[in-house]
């Protein structure tokens, strides 16, 4: 949950550099982002003193600690496994287009989608993949196949060298311990919105 709230953090001083602010304080920052100041000062702590008693946070020098505790000073290279439609939205999504991420390759199954571009990425075929990984260094992989594929795709990822997945088919799947593996269930997300919606009505 630290990291998630770095990743937040990070973003609130990217705003406050676009609005010109220099400095800012564990309170202001709070107000300002609907977060909590004990819990941002905690957070930051934990990874050692950025403040300036009497001044905050210098919020350029902030940002740009932050940004290396997440690993965020150096471009990943990804690949998107799967060229269905879940697969193609998660290609086109304008996040990949930052300094941080991009996207070197897709890689599918369907001849008829092979040798197209996605965003300047290729569609490769699958059975190339564990070659194309290692010659793209290829970092992190996003699993967007259906239920069936998606523990052979992601043994085959593993067997390749990826070692960061991020999972949207709806399976558990299983990887080595060294693996850092990621659900995203989009089912487990409305289930929650349905909850408050529930909650609210009563």
């Amino acid at each position: 949950m630290t990291i998630r709230r770095l990743s937040v953090y990070a973003r609130c001083l990217l705003h406050l550099e676009e609005d010109g602010v220099r400095t800012v304080s564990s309170q202001e920052l709070a107000d300002r982002f609907n977060l909590n100041s004990a819990q941002v000062r905690k957070d930051l702590a934990y990874f050692g003193e950025f403040g300036v008693r009497g001044v905050g946070y210098y919020v350029d020098d902030l940002r740009r600690h932050i940004t290396a505790i997440l690993g965020l000073d150096t471009q990943h290279r990804l690949a998107v496994v799967g060229a269905g439609n879940l697969g193609m939205a998660l290609a086109n999504y304008d996040g990949f287009a930052g300094r941080h991420f991009r996207m070197v390759a897709m890689f599918d199954d369907d001849p008829a989608k092979v040798g197209r571009e996605v965003d300047h990425a290729p569609i490769i075929a699958s059975r190339d993949m564990a070659r194309e990984i290692r010659a793209r260094s290829i970092q992190i992989a996003i699993v967007a196949v259906p239920t069936e594929s998606a523990q052979t795709v992601t043994d085959q990822l593993v067997a390749a060298g990826i070692k960061a997945i991020l999972n949207f088919a709806p399976a558990r799947l299983k990887v080595p311990r060294e693996v850092r593996f990621k659900n995203v269930d989009l089912s487990i997300e409305l289930e929650t919105l349905s909850f408050y919606l529930a909650k609210g009505s009563k």
